[in-house]
């Protein structure tokens, strides 16, 4: 799952972001003296605003430090890399970054670093591309093209991945539906459930009496989905259902095209519409959408049980 979040920054964050552009970090003091760099927009002790500002230096000492030996897409770096927790000179607090270094055997508690600036810096976190050993402060390369109105909002891709270890019963439904089959599982109470589950929810005993469905089924509920959103498939309007596969108990959640969405209604007879067989994989998404079947309406008492 991936979107942009985006989000005003204040007077305080802006600032600092509004320095960062500009090849500069600031802090602000507090009403114990201390420098907090980032600055904070409220004083951790007496929690009244701050806005004493002060600049501080691009050279500090490590606090801390860990390894990514196998960084992540979206990381600073392809290759492994160490973070850092870094006191710059003139701060009371630490800054979290990344470093560039070839091996953890040159990081250490103490040693002296210094910021290496982006070549292109836009108002984020990111205008320090990392920092790197060095006693002795690089000035920030020249920015001539960046805006000079203070830095008001960021925008921060969010990117969400999951890895899922499937369980026995899932892998049997998902090379099922590799091969073009919906595959339910009925329990030791005689309900059917798409997808199967690995353990009957009524009483705990697992499903493994696996059940081909036909791709029809009824359109319980449904709702029409009518705002947009980053990352949709299919124009608004649409139809998102539950869909009622003839033979099963529960109902799976699904898109419905190929009819007007007012049309749409509880009791339509659908058909699975499956994208070309080259495309399939060990996934739901073969099973691209549901479409009308063209049969006569299901009477509601057919399905009222499985709303």
């Amino acid at each position: 799952m991936a979107f942009d979040y985006t989000r005003s920054v204040g007077p305080v964050i802006g600032r600092f972001l509004t320095a960062l552009r500009a090849g500069q970090i600031l802090g602000v003091r507090g009403s114990d003296g201390r420098v907090i760099v980032p600055p904070s927009e409220y004083d951790p002790v007496t929690a009244a605003p701050l806005d004493d500002f002060v600049e501080v230096a691009t050279t500090g000492t490590v606090r801390s430090w860990s390894w990514v030996a196998r960084p992540l897409p979206g990381q600073p770096f392809d290759r492994p890399f160490g973070y850092v927790l870094v006191r710059l000179d003139g701060a009371d607090t630490d800054l979290l970054h990344a470093i560039d270094v070839a091996s953890p055997d040159e990081l250490s508690v103490g040693m002296r670093v210094r910021v290496r600036w982006a070549a292109e810096r836009k108002g984020s976190i990111q205008d320090i591309a990392c920092f790197e050993p060095g006693d002795t402060a690089v000035a920030a390369p020249a920015n001539p093209d960046a805006d000079t109105e203070p830095v008001t909002g960021i925008v921060t891709p969010i990117d969400l991945r999951y890895k899922h270890t499937a369980s026995p019963e899932e892998s049997t439904y998902l090379r099922g539906l590799a091969e073009g089959k919906l595959l339910g599982a009925r329990s030791a109470g005689g309900n059917v459930y798409f997808p199967p589950r690995g353990a009957d929810p009524i009483d705990g005993q697992p499903t493994k009496d696996f059940v081909e469905l036909p791709d029809t089924g009824t359109v319980t509920t449904f709702c029409i989905v009518n705002v947009p959103f980053m990352g949709q498939r299919v124009k608004p309007p649409y139809v998102a259902a539950y869909v009622l596969l003839d033979g099963a108990d529960i109902p799976v959640l699904h898109r419905v095209l190929g009819i007007d969405p007012a049309e749409v209604r509880m009791g339509l007879r659908v058909k699975a519409v499956w994208k070309p067989r080259e495309e399939w994989g060990h996934t739901a998404e073969n099973l691209d959408h549901f479409a009308p079947s063209g049969e006569p309406d299901a009477d509601y008492a057919t399905f009222a049980r499985h709303l």
